[in-house]
């Protein structure tokens, strides 16, 4: 079964706008949602580039929490 990231991509891209705007309350609930979405496509994930595509994704949402609440 082939993974479909776009979801993924938009809740990040959410997370990230939100940061731009200083909105942290909007970034932490965006976060939450991609964290629990990629939580979601781990599940599912079988090929190997999935897995790592998923990894990538778990270092950039570690990365945004840090800003967020650093």
């Amino acid at each position: 079964m082939e993974i479909n990231f776009t979801e993924l991509q938009i809740n990040v891209q959410q997370v990230i706008d939100a940061i731009a705007a200083k909105d942290i309350k909007t970034a932490n609930n965006s976060l939450t949602d991609a964290s629990e979405l990629l939580d979601e496509l781990l599940d599912y994930a079988e090929e190997d580039e999935d897995l790592i595509e998923i990894s990538r994704y778990q270092v950039l949402l570690n990365q945004l929490h840090q800003k967020i609440n650093g």
